[in-house]
């Protein structure tokens, strides 16, 4: 199946005589942060990302800019009849630090190749990646259902809206998540199964933004395996976190930026932040 994969992304990539359209876009921003009691810092940020289209193909570039030329993802998207074909193309770095963030103890590949099947099967599609997970998804009687199987660590989502309620429900390796969303008198709320609630809602002008965000308890390190090694995909351990809220104000300028100021209680900091989308 492997070579059959590498086989069609070989056969587009031929096929492609020259890109018809380009399409720029972007974000960029600026942060002054007090730290409460710490020093204070200043940070950048600012991306790009180059889209271009030839027929139904379609090639995403992603960078990083603010501080070197740097590629975030490079990813392709065809159709050769009823079949879709997604290749990632950009291995990215990732951090690999035993600093309590769960970070992975080594480099992850992200590349990979999908190729789906539009089965008539109602509205199902069917996918298989270059790394043998089988994928089926597809929507039913307004759910929406996503389901991969993989060895030993199957991935299940589904959501839908009821009765004005976003709902969205997932399994993951055993692991159940929930994320509940909707909108009373104006206020838009998201309670989710970690814990964390969100308030948004307009103030004179402004959006103002209110966020709770639950206790995170200590995960584990990945097991050392019986033969005395850990898996490729083995990570560190996260430390615990405590709980926090938050309270954000933003508003957009004729300028064309929009201007944001965020409190953190568990700092006691504040954040101004100034960005712009193009």
């Amino acid at each position: 199946m492997k070579k059959l994969i590498a086989l069609f992304a070989v056969s587009t990539l031929a096929s492609t005589s020259a890109v018809a359209g380009i399409a720029l876009s972007g974000a960029a921003s600026v942060s002054y942060d007090d730290n409460g009691d710490s020093p204070s810092a200043t940070s950048y940020d600012a991306d790009l990302s180059f889209v271009g289209t030839a027929g139904g193909t379609t090639v995403t570039i992603g960078m990083d800019v603010d501080t070197t030329a740097a590629i975030t993802g490079v990813d392709m998207a065809t159709k050769i009849g009823p079949m879709t074909i997604a290749a990632d193309m950009h291995n990215a770095t990732e951090d690999n630090n035993n600093d309590g963030d769960g970070d992975y103890r080594a480099q992850q590949n992200d590349t990979g190749v999908t190729v789906s099947l539009d089965a008539p099967i109602g509205d199902a599609t069917v996918g298989l990646d270059n790394s043998g997970n089988v994928t089926v998804s597809g929507t039913f009687s307004g759910v929406t259902v996503s389901h991969t199987v993989k060895n030993g660590a199957d991935k299940t989502t589904g959501s839908a809206s009821i009765a004005g309620m976003d709902i969205t429900i997932g399994n993951d390796a055993g692991a159940s998540t929930w994320t509940l969303g909707t909108t009373v008198s104006g206020v838009a709320l998201t309670l989710s199964s970690g814990n964390d609630v969100t308030a948004t809602f307009g103030l004179t002008g402004n959006t103002m933004t209110i966020s709770h965000f639950g206790a995170d308890a200590l995960t584990a390190a990945t097991a050392i395996q019986t033969n005395g090694l850990y898996a490729t995909d083995a990570k560190y351990s996260a430390a615990a976190a405590n709980a926090y809220t938050t309270v954000a104000i933003s508003r957009s300028l004729t300028s064309g930026a929009t201007l944001s100021a965020t409190y953190k209680d568990s700092d006691d900091s504040l954040t101004l932040k100034a960005a712009v989308a193009f």
